[in-house]
């Protein structure tokens, strides 16, 4: 029979590529989470990096261990995220799983809360409340001003950055895809009722300067649309938002200058050619 460290009620499991400046805080606060029952481990998956990011992630062993979870650390030669979630998958011995970016902050009761709301047989999706922190750069703490009204982020269970679902659920498809947007593939694979919003919050934050908004926006509008093209049975998932000028009028009203700041990028998207990315968002 297995022990509950060999069979731990989560898995968390992170792909990170060059992230050695990130993925130390955010291991860091995900090993201060409040206690789940049976324990819980982190799935570090190291894909494609040509920096120190599994060195890095290996220096919060300690930490890990001192607060009851089992830490590994998976590197692999190829790049891209669906086949790091898929290398963290393979291994994960979790009743639920959580998918979390490098780059993302947990509160401590986040993980408590997943696991209880993903309790059952049910297939059930759930994340926590996004919170946008203040960027550092003057033109992304403009535009995030009018970001954070966005109905995305305040109807139905955005997921962006931290989702989770329980075994039946993860079960609903096979491997990972080799698609963009892999947390809007996985959220739209349910439906509004079997999503579960939790009311603890995690920081997920915006990229720095004009030019990378500009390059993360592309890369959003590109993810959204494949997933329309080779799965356009999805988007029938979605939740209901406001649409039109309403809400619009209204946030701009409240942000002016963060209005004129997305619509700019928004322009830009449309206007600009190429393939750029940029981390994250």
């Amino acid at each position: 029979m297995l022990t509950d460290a060999e069979n731990p009620t989560l898995s968390v499991i992170i792909p990170a590529h060059n992230e050695a400046g990130l993925i130390g805080a955010c291991l860091r606060a995900l090993f201060a989470s409040h206690p789940v029952p049976d324990g819980a481990e982190a799935i570090v998956v190291a894909n494609g990096c040509t920096d120190a990011t599994a060195t890095e992630a290996r220096a919060c062993t300690d930490a890990a261990t001192a607060r009851g979870w089992r830490l590994s650390v998976l590197e692999r030669s190829e790049g891209g995220k669906p086949g790091a979630l898929n290398a963290g998958e393979a291994v994960a011995h979790g009743r639920v799983l959580a998918y979390l970016d490098a780059d993302v902050i947990v509160s401590p009761a986040l993980c408590a809360e997943l696991v209880q709301a993903l309790d059952g047989d049910a297939a059930l999706y759930a994340s926590g409340r996004v919170v946008i922190p203040t960027p550092e750069t003057m033109f992304s703490r403009t535009y995030a001003r009018f970001y954070r009204q966005v109905p995305f982020f305040h109807h139905g269970v955005p997921g962006c950055g931290l989702f989770a679902m329980n075994r039946p659920a993860r079960a609903r498809w096979g491997e990972w895809p080799e698609i963009i947007s892999d947390d809007t593939f996985a959220r739209l694979n349910f439906t509004p009722s079997e999503r579960v919003a939790v009311p603890a919050p995690y920081d997920w934050p915006i990229v720095e300067g004009f030019g990378a908004l500009v390059r993360v926006r592309r890369r959003q509008d590109a993810g959204v649309a494949e997933i329309g093209r080779l799965y356009p049975v999805l988007p029938t998932n979605d939740d209901p938002r406001p649409s039109g000028a309403g809400w619009v009028l209204r946030a701009g009203l409240r942000a002016p200058l963060g209005f004129v700041a997305y619509v700019a990028v928004a322009l830009a998207t449309r206007l600009r050619r190429g393939n750029g990315w940029a981390r994250g968002r």
